[in-house]
């Protein structure tokens, strides 16, 4: 179950359950459209993987016992400002590896 993280990890946009500004990788690193398309240029700083838009988790309970009430969204925030220019030269990088293919 995807735990739902509050806010972007670089600028620390507020992304609560309900947002269709988020955006996650695989391994559920959270980031707001803005930062992915402007920043990271799409490409994940952390494991290198692209991004989704997160879905939304429901506040009503549409199912029985499946609705924010029941599995809450998480709460701990992550901050991780991006460096620019390592980031860019992580992308340059990765773009080279998946030419070569």
């Amino acid at each position: 179950m995807l735990e739902m993280r509050p806010s972007c990890e670089n600028c620390d946009a507020d992304l609560p359950a309900d947002s269709t500004e988020a955006c996650i990788c695989s391994y559920e690193c959270t980031f707001c459209d803005q930062c992915v398309e402007e920043v990271l240029l799409s490409v994940c700083p952390n494991c290198g993987g692209g991004f989704t838009k997160r879905p939304v988790r429901p506040s009503t309970e549409w199912r029985a016992g499946v609705s924010l009430a029941y599995q809450p969204a998480a709460t701990e925030r992550t901050l991780k400002r991006v460096d620019i220019a390592a980031h860019q030269k992580f992308v340059d990088d990765i773009k080279s590896i998946s030419e070569a293919k």
